[in-house]
Order: C-alpha cells, then sequence, then structure tokens
C-alpha cells in the first residue's frame, strides 16, 4: 500500500508499505477513506512537536473496514467507521482511575507520531478505538468529528455556560470547530484570527443563517475583545499571554494548541487580581467521543474542509497550510485521499 511516513530531515515521504492485517483478536483494519491534516502534523512538519522518524502519519480518519480479528463483535466488513486515535491501555493507575486521556503507557501508542497512523491506505486499531458512522452522515462531515472530539474537551474542561461569551484564539480549522460547538453551547463567540484569508473563510462559514450571528471574526488588535471572554481558548497554543489579555474579570483561559516551543511570562498578581483561571485539558477522554459524533450531526463540519489532495500531492496540501518556507494559508482543513488502486502491498 502506499503511505506518507515521516523522514529524519522531518519531511514526509510517499512510500510502499506493508498494508496491516490484524495481529490482536480485536483489531480491525479499516481502509481509509479520508484523513484530514490536524495542526499537529504540521507542528511535526516545521519542528514544533516530536514524532518518530519512519512513522505514518496523520489520526483524523475515516474509512471503511476491510478485516477484523477473530474476536472483533462491534463491527464487520464493510462498515463505516471513525478513528478515535486517542488509545490507552486500561490497566495502568491513571486509566484505572477513569482519566483515559492521560493513561500511563502511552509509549508507542499515539497515532500517527510513534504507532503508525492514517496518512496511508489502511491502518489497523483495536475495535475499541473505532466508532460506528451515523447512517445520515456521509464522510466529509464524520472526517471532522476527531477535531470536534478535541473541542468539546476544552470547552467542557473550561465549564462553557449558556449565555456566557467564548474568545476563541485562532481561526484555523480547530479555532473554527471550537467555534461552532461553543455557539451550540449557547455562547456568544468571538474568533480571532490575523491572517485574512482564513479569517475571511471563517467569516464566511459563520455567516450562514443557522448561526444566527452568534459568531464574529475579529482582528487580534480589536479593543472590542479587551476583558470579553468568561472563556477564553488558546487553539493556537503558543497565545495564553494574548489570551489572559481577552479573560474577563473571573474568566477561564484554557490552552488547547500543542506547540513543545511556546513559552509565557505570567504575571501572578494578575490572577490573582483579576480571578483568572488557566486550564489544561490535555488530550480528550474517549468518553466524550460518542458525545462529538452525536452533535456532529447539528453540526455542518464539512464546511470547514476547503482543500482535498491525494496522497502523492501531499506537498501542495502542506502547502496551503503554510507548512513550507515563504508560503501563506490558502486553507481550513485540508483532507488527504488515499489512492486505493489495487496495488499490491
Amino acid at each position: 500500500m502506499k503511505a506518507l511516513t515521516l523522514t529524519a530531515d522531518r519531511t514526509l515521504a510517499l512510500v510502499d508499505h506493508p498494508k496491516p492485517e490484524p495481529l490482536a483478536a480485536d483489531d480491525i483494519v479499516i481502509r481509509v477513506t479520508q484523513s484530514g491534516i490536524c495542526g499537529t502534523d504540521r507542528s511535526v512538519l516545521v519542528g514544533k512537536f516530536p514524532a518518530e522518524t519512519g512513522v505514518v502519519m496523520g489520526h483524523e480518519a475515516v474509512g471503511v473496514v476491510d478485516s477484523t480479528g477473530p474476536g472483533v463483535t462491534r463491527f464487520a466488513v464493510g462498515d463505516r467507521v471513525i478513528v478515535n486515535p486517542t488509545l490507552y491501555c486500561g490497566n495502568c493507575p491513571t486509566c484505572l482511575e477513569g482519566h483515559w486521556n492521560f493513561c500511563g503507557r502511552k509509549a508507542g501508542t499515539e497515532v500517527g507520531l510513534d504507532y503508525d497512523g492514517s496518512f496511508a491506505e489502511f491502518i489497523r486499531l483495536p475495535e475499541l478505538f473505532c466508532h460506528a458512522i451515523p447512517e445520515d452522515m456521509d464522510f466529509d462531515r464524520a472526517v471532522v468529528v476527531e477535531p470536534l472530539a478535541c473541542a468539546l474537551n476544552n470547552i467542557e474542561a473550561g465549564r462553557l455556560a449558556a449565555g456566557e461569551t467564548a474568545v476563541v484564539v485562532g481561526g484555523g480549522p480547530m479555532g473554527v470547530v471550537t467555534a461552532m460547538a461553543a455557539q451550540r453551547y449557547g455562547a456568544t463567540v468571538l474568533l480571532v484570527e490575523p491572517d485574512p484569508v482564513r479569517g475571511r473563510l471563517g467569516q464566511e462559514i459563520f455567516d450562514a443563517p443557522e448561526f444566527g450571528g452568534r459568531v464574529t471574526v475579529h482582528t487580534p488588535d480589536d479593543p472590542a475583545l479587551t476583558g470579553r471572554g468568561d472563556l477564553v481558548v488558546d487553539s493556537v497554543g503558543n497565545l495564553l499571554e494574548q489570551s489572559i489579555g481577552y479573560a474577563a474579570v473571573r474568566g477561564r483561559v484554557v490552552v488547547m494548541g500543542f506547540n513543545s516551543n511556546a513559552s509565557a511570562t505570567v504575571r501572578p498578581l494578575t490572577l490573582l487580581q483579576r480571578g483568572l483561571q488557566i486550564i489544561g485539558a490535555g488530550d480528550y477522554n474517549s468518553m466524550i467521543f460518542p458525545k462529538a459524533v452525536e452533535l456532529a450531526r447539528q453540526l455542518p463540519l464539512e464546511r470547514v474542509v476547503t482543500h482535498r489532495f491525494a496522497l502523492a500531492d501531499h506537498e501542495e496540501a502542506f502547502k496551503a497550510l503554510a507548512a513550507v518556507p515563504g508560503a501563506e494559508y490558502t486553507a481550513l482543513k485540508v483532507v488527504l485521499v488515499p489512492p486505493h488502486d489495487g496495488a499490491a502491498a
């Protein structure tokens, strides 16, 4: 099969890779139909997040069950599924407490980082980490369910309530999905994005009648943002100081974006005098994934996808996400589509 693997110089190479087969009794092999490019994937290529050389990257995937192990009970060949890439062991002390997202045995289980992911024709996973796509949902919407699970994790960690104002910092695909979800929770949403292309694409989405004007797009220097957010979500991961400035008195600030190079200077007195809370939600707990699947039936997630590319055109795909030196953003969510040309594994 064809797959995109990470090279030693942090580029992607399209290679012939062995097709995975079920190894454990509960394994299923999925024929990938679409795989979204995550901000984490981009961060790996630009040096902001680590991954293992040689790994098949990608983790936002939907597809069709191709084969199953003998112990699989929930899925059959031909079923449509969404991948939940947040694997956990279920046996370590943290997992036994129900905090699966902080599993103590993550090594070798980070899909697309140190466990072969979905930028390929096929992916293998235990059936526990797959969810059925509702009959009334197409692949175009389902491929954005995993980002929605991330958004819900951070919104709920920030305890967003109906009637509050949410400031979402970063108008990329993750920020747009977070804004979609926040307005469904009953919030007024201010989406902050400096890039004019992404700002325009986001505004076009939220100008749709079903959003009722509850989401507006702003540039970072808009004075209307100062002190507005009952909840502020930094979807970029390196804008904590800026996010604190957007927070209302007694506001909550959630750091959502992953950036291993980021640092911030925070004055403790600011937190004390304004009663602010800074929250790190981490990866989502898999218990939230079914909720994301259900909420996706009410949200036009497919509008976030602006570009689709074949695996062979991955350089153009990442160029649209400004992951190539000198490139500028031209896209929101970019999806890769495997060839499935029947070539030998």
